[in-house]
């Protein structure tokens, strides 16, 4: 992501890097094992929760995550050591971590968005479902092939792509493990938005809607949307969320700037 303001210098956990730019306001995650399309191993999770510590902690309003490479954005578990695993180890371990490292992702405070360059399957789609927003390059191609191996969807993917194209959808991807272009995941509701060689520019342009928004306002926002998928009544939490948001600085900032006509400062969190 292109910006001309302030950077700080990048924090490094392994295979994993995160960046802050726009002040501290933007940061990136960005999962570096382009050698081997960015397959996620146990440790290159463990560095992924560490990492998510940080971001959670911090003052970024928006969370971008990005892959190393080209033409790959994650190609899933490393088929290499998770086949070694017993099936105790499976259940224990890679399904467990993989499951609490990915629902933590889904649950930070700040708006998430997964930067899709290239090829995403297996656990790699479930790493993009975990984010809030997803945005594609036209050449991203998506799929869930675990049947085609014998297991099943592990990280979260058959609730996930349900709950984002519907259950007729996800049979239909999970059960001919066949993969879909850009534009048929968007079609679908798996992606927001696809793009034609200008992924850093629409990633840039979300981002920039997106700090425009009162901060306290968007992670609560987030969580009343969570909540909604998960069956919460929306009228008793959005009552209780609009008369906490009612007593932000941030709202006594947006009245103030929409009687003064201007934008509003809102505060960094």
């Amino acid at each position: 992501m292109t910006s001309t303001e302030p950077t700080t210098r990048p924090t490094v956990r392994g295979e994993i890097t995160l960046s802050h730019s726009h002040q501290g306001l933007v940061t990136t995650i960005l999962i570096d094992r382009a050698a081997k399309l960015n397959a996620l191993t146990l440790e290159l999770l463990a560095d992924l929760d560490a990492c998510l510590d940080q971001v959670a902690a911090s003052t970024a309003r928006v969370v971008v995550v990005r892959t190393a490479g080209s033409r790959v954005f994650c190609v899933g578990a490393d088929i290499g050591v998770f086949s070694q695993l017993a099936a105790s180890d499976m259940w224990r371990r890679w399904i467990s971590v993989g499951h609490r490292v990915f629902d933590r992702l889904a649950r930070l405070p700040q708006p998430t968005i997964a930067v899709l360059d290239g090829l995403a399957v297996g656990g790699g789609l479930e790493l993009a479902l975990a984010c809030d927003l997803r945005i594609a390059d036209q050449n991203a191609t998506f799929g869930l092939p675990e049947n085609g191996l014998g297991t099943v969807p592990g990280w979260g993917g058959t609730a996930r792509l349900t709950a984002a194209v519907g259950a007729a959808r996800a049979k239909e991807l999970i059960f001919t493990r066949r993969q879909v272009d850009a534009h048929t995941a968007e079609a679908w509701g798996m992606v927001n938005r696809v793009t034609f060689g200008a992924l850093d520019e629409e990633v840039d342009g979300y981002v920039a809607d997106m700090l425009g928004s009162a901060p306290i306002a968007q992670q609560v926002t987030k969580q009343l949307i969570d909540a909604a998928v998960a069956g919460a009544p929306a009228a008793v939490l959005e009552g209780i969320a609009s008369g906490f948001t009612a007593h932000t600085d941030d709202f006594a900032e947006g009245v103030r700037a929409f009687l003064d006509k201007r934008a509003p400062a809102f505060r960094a969190g």
